[in-house]
């Protein structure tokens, strides 16, 4: 298969391959590839849950509910502490 990519995606690539885990173009295409579709079955197994949660938040905010962006910020990454710390690792 080949792949046409545009100049500066392929200068990023090689960059991260220079300065990262990676030791070639294709071994980081592929956990690129692997890292992209378990977004994907992520996203698709919780749309549900998602659709939800923004119908609540769109809820909120016509009812003048909105929280300031710092809090937004607080909260997010409080979250993101929680769900690394439960990841196992692999």
């Amino acid at each position: 298969m080949e792949i046409r990519l545009r100049p500066e995606v392929e200068a990023l690539i090689r960059q991260d391959v220079e300065c990262g885990p990676h030791q070639t173009v294709d071994e980081f295409v592929e956990r690129a590839v692997a890292l992209l579709h378990e977004q994907e079955a992520w996203l698709a197994e919780h749309r549900s849950e998602i659709e939800t949660q923004i119908a609540i938040g769109y809820a909120a905010a016509q009812r003048g509910e909105l929280i300031e962006g710092e809090e937004v910020r607080s909260r997010l990454n409080a979250l993101k502490r929680t769900r690394s710390a439960e990841k196992p690792r692999g």
